[in-house]
């Protein structure tokens, strides 16, 4: 059948052009000719195995044109570089000729690859905007073929049907060439791969590693990258560049108003109205989720105050047109220059947030410079020690409980203690958890500490069978289901401790998300713990809000039970609050009590516990463990 085929072809061949047909006889001689394993070597094929046939790229053959009888010895071979969307070809430098396998046409996308049939007709596909091409690799590659032939890949952009077409993709040319007579590249065999939906994703990739999908703006490590250019910048030539960031005000409300979705079209409208009255060289880019970085470059400190202004206004005085309506929006700014204000990009977005902080605080639709305080940067450094001592207190486990009791008010007995939070210094000095808490809170420190609380109360309770706890926790673990789940395995392993666990949640916590927290309680409730609202009466609790929360304790808050024998106001607004716990069959706790007049008149006013210095300091000592052996009494009405 091949020798039928080549004969319908030479025969062809010779009809056309005599010249030609000669050529492809000697093309034939030379394929036939050529070494197997060569040509497996160019297209990444183990030695032995066959590779798929080609067609003959000479224009004047037409169609049906005959593979190369040496490219037909493994079917299985061939098959399978189809069925990854290969293409295998053969170039011959000499004569420019070019031979295709016959998927080429539908791989590249090419209508009729047979007219493709020479290198310089390939060349003309080409994009010139390509940094490299097959010729220029294979000719100018500087290297020696020592026999196996000398690999070559690159990336390259075609357009299949011409380049007057907007139709392109980009391919990747695998091969080797071998050395002519000449002592120069005269045979070349590879294989050519569609890889235009992966340079894509690469191009997509890269692309959002530098910018933002939804404005457009460089990204943050971009805009951090520009920042510091400018500080160098404007150190070497002895100017004042400025930085600023630029927030969004109230985005939270448009979210919850009209959805995620108008709130992006927010964004994206606002950043365009900054870009559109910034100066050629400025920059801006997207630093956070509603905040917006803008460096301004020759740019004074009253400079700064006139581009802020502009950029207020830019945003103010025009309506946002979004799929919900038009949405009226306004931004705050904080900014600083450079480098009087900082040298290094990290320092100037730190006093930036500072900046815009208190522009923010300030009311909506402001600027407010930023301005040196010793005060704050003392501050600042006192924060960033703190921090460095609470992650190695957590690595070091250093961590400590210290235990307070809360006593009947009648018995003066303990009923359970509260664990109050300890940090050890290296040189055992114990720092209470005022001291560091709030610095945890900002950082978000808060939430790693309350996990290691909880293991340490679990201890706690699983040593000894007789303690009762209370655990106080942060507003962030409230709404952190990790902290759950870690405590729901705790009490799946150990469920007496269940019981004797109360966990304590703070008024103004409680009231800021009522569901989710309520739904939160009512998870610990059915794991079988007990659940307190302290500082009762510092926030705003309704009857209906109450009801809700469905807890089993309040705990006044301190500051109306102190000195509580020398305030009316106090007493009275105290009474109110155990009234209102006694209609909901809630037991209550009365802190911070130091003196026993107090005590007595808390008593009198019927609250249930008392808790304070009158019976004892926080402990880091285990208080059931003392040489009396006294042990908590058993809370059983709560």
């Amino acid at each position: 059948m091949q020798a039928d085929r080549l004969a319908m072809l030479g025969g062809r061949a010779k009809q056309n052009n005599c010249g030609l047909m000669q050529t492809w006889e000697s093309g034939v001689e030379t394929l036939a000719g050529h070494n197997l394993e060569t040509a497996q070597a160019a297209v990444g094929a183990p030695v032995g195995a066959g590779t798929p046939a080609l067609s003959n790229g000479a224009p004047a053959l037409g169609q049906g044109v005959t593979p190369s009888p040496f490219l037909t010895e493994s079917d299985q071979f061939r098959d399978a570089i189809l069925a990854v969307d290969h293409v295998v070809y053969e170039w011959d430098v000499t004569s420019d000729r070019i031979i295709w396998s016959d998927n080429a046409g539908q791989v590249l996308g090419i209508g009729n690859i047979l007219a493709v049939g020479t290198g310089k007709y390939f060349a003309s596909l080409l994009d010139p905007g390509n940094v490299t091409n097959r010729y220029e690799t294979v000719m100018n590659s500087g290297k020696v073929d020592e026999g196996e032939g000398v690999s070559f890949q690159l990336q390259y952009r075609i357009f299949p049907k011409g380049r007057t077409t907007e139709t392109a993709i980009w391919v990747e040319d695998t091969g080797r060439w071998f050395v002519g007579s000449d002592g120069g590249p005269a045979r070349v065999v590879g294989v050519l791969r569609n890889v235009d939906e992966r340079y894509k994703r690469e191009e997509e990739l890269s692309y959002l590693s530098s910018y933002d999908q939804l404005t457009g703006l460089i990204n943050r490590s971009r805009l951090a990258e520009a920042l510091q250019e400018s500080i160098a910048s404007a150190e070497l030539y002895r100017m004042s560049c400025a930085f600023m960031l630029t927030a969004v005000d109230n985005l939270a409300m448009v979210n919850d108003a009209y959805g995620f979705d108008v709130a992006d079209q927010v964004i994206a409208a606002v950043s365009q109205r900054l870009k559109g009255v910034l100066r050629t060289g400025d920059t801006i880019g997207r630093y956070a989720g509603n905040k917006f970085g803008i460096i301004l470059t020759n740019c004074s400190e009253a400079d700064m105050q006139v581009a802020a202004q502009r950029l207020l206004r830019a945003v103010r005085d025009t309506v946002t047109e979004t799929d919900a309506g038009p949405v009226s929006a306004t931004v705050s700014i904080g900014g600083l220059t450079m480098p009087r204000h900082a040298r290094t990009g990290g320092e100037a977005m730190v006093r930036a947030e500072e900046a815009l902080d208190r522009a923010k605080a300030k009311h909506r639709d402001s600027f407010v410079a930023y301005k040196h305080s010793q005060k704050r940067e003392s501050v600042r450094k006192r924060n960033v020690m703190l921090a460095d001592e609470i992650v190695s207190a957590l690595n070091g486990r250093r961590l400590a409980i210290a235990y307070q009791p809360i006593v009947g008010a009648e018995s003066k007995q303990p009923a359970l203690y509260e664990c109050l939070l300890r940090l050890i210094k290296p040189d055992n000095e114990i720092v209470s958890a005022g001291h560091f808490i709030p610095v945890a809170e900002q950082l978000g420190l808060v939430r790693l500490i309350d996990h290691r609380v909880l293991e340490l109360a679990v201890e706690t309770l699983e040593e000894n069978k007789n303690a009762r706890l209370s655990l106080n926790i942060s507003g962030m673990t409230a709404t952190d289901p990790r902290w759950l789940s870690n405590l729901a395995a705790y009490i799946s392993a150990h469920r007496s401790a269940a019981e004797r666990l109360t966990v304590e949640i703070t008024e103004t916590v409680a009231l800021q998300d009522l569901e989710e927290i309520s739904e939160f309680i009512g998870k610990l409730r059915d794991m079988g713990c007990r659940v307190a609202i302290d500082d009762f009466g510092a926030g705003y609790t309704s009857f209906r809000n109450l009801k809700t929360l469905d807890v089993d304790m309040v705990k006044l808050d301190g500051s109306f039970c102190e000195n509580l024998s020398e305030n009316k106001d106090n007493q009275f607004f105290v009474k109110t609050l155990i009234d209102l716990a006694k209609n909901f069959k809630l037991k209550t706790v009365a802190e911070w009590v130091e003196h026993e007049r107090d005590a007595e008149v808390l008593r009198n006013l019927g609250v249930d516990y008392l808790q304070g210095f009158l019976y004892g300091a926080a402990m880091v000592e285990q208080p059931w463990a003392d040489a009396s052996g006294q042990t908590p009494s058993k809370i059983s009405s709560l």
